[in-house]
């Protein structure tokens, strides 16, 4: 039988950052809540200020210990804002999710420069910052976790989403390469492939049929996927998971 070290979680230590976190009904503001739920201090970060504060006061308001930093990911400035906030106002480092960037639809001819820099500055460019600030936090206390958001266009670009196939792409390919560098050092990576409409306020703002439309658990519930986040930090070290698929059990793959 195996030791509970390996089948139970470990007690909280440390402070878990996620970075690229908006409303309350987003994927980012339920890894916190989950995390929270579970003693963590959590540090939240994201762009929208108004969103920002309105989540963390959410937070702090069911019992969290909370600190929020507004910035942007794909400036490395803000994300060093990010991680001495985790550290200096919470606990060291023991977890950072990249969960930022953006996702637009457009004919391949009619993308341009700008706009296919700006998906690969928020996806890949803005994973890369918080790699870089919050590894070394990671193995100043002997090891972590580091979980990227991936998405389904990491593994196959569909029609119209050139842009954002290509950076999320970049972003699995640079999540593989830090596993296989820095596993050894004690810090386990993850990469998270979303395969799916999640029900959140990002989507069904702009599509509130599609929820009667999936039927019954068809889209993606936020908080059953921050539930695979809270699985992935805390798995035993002999087994862990490099990258984890979600979609929901009526999607076509």
């Amino acid at each position: 039988m195996a030791s509970p070290s390996v089948l139970e979680p470990r007690a909280p230590q440390g402070s878990v950052l996620i970075a690229g976190v908006g409303a309350s009904q987003g994927v980012g503001a339920a890894i916190a809540r989950r995390f929270a739920a579970g003693g963590y201090p959590v540090a939240i970060a994201g762009r929208n200020a108004e969103k920002l504060t309105a989540t963390a006061a959410e937070l702090a308001a069911a019992g969290a210990k909370v600190a929020h930093v507004v910035g942007d990911v794909s400036k490395p400035a803000d994300v060093a804002r990010f991680v001495e906030a985790a550290q200096q106002q919470l606990a060291p480092l023991a977890m950072a999710v990249h969960n930022a960037g953006s996702n637009r639809w457009a004919p391949f001819l009619k993308v341009t420069e700008e706009q296919f820099e700006s998906h690969w500055r928020e996806h890949a460019l803005g994973g890369f910052h918080l790699a870089q600030a919050a590894i070394p936090a990671l193995l100043s206390r002997g090891g972590g976790t580091l979980v990227f958001t991936g998405a389904s266009g990491s593994l196959r670009g569909k029609a119209h989403f050139a842009p954002f196939a290509a950076a999320k792409a970049a972003l699995r390919a640079m999540a593989q390469s830090i596993a296989r560098e820095f596993g050894p050092q004690g810090i386990h990576v993850g990469h998270v492939v979303i395969d799916g409409g999640i029900e959140g306020d990002r989507l069904l703002t702009f599509r509130p049929q599609l929820k009667e439309e999936r039927g019954p658990d068809g889209l993606l519930n936020i908080a059953a996927i921050a539930e695979a986040y809270w699985v992935l930090h805390h798995q035993h070290r002999s087994a862990w998971t490099l990258e984890l698929d979600l979609r929901p059990w009526a999607e076509s793959f």
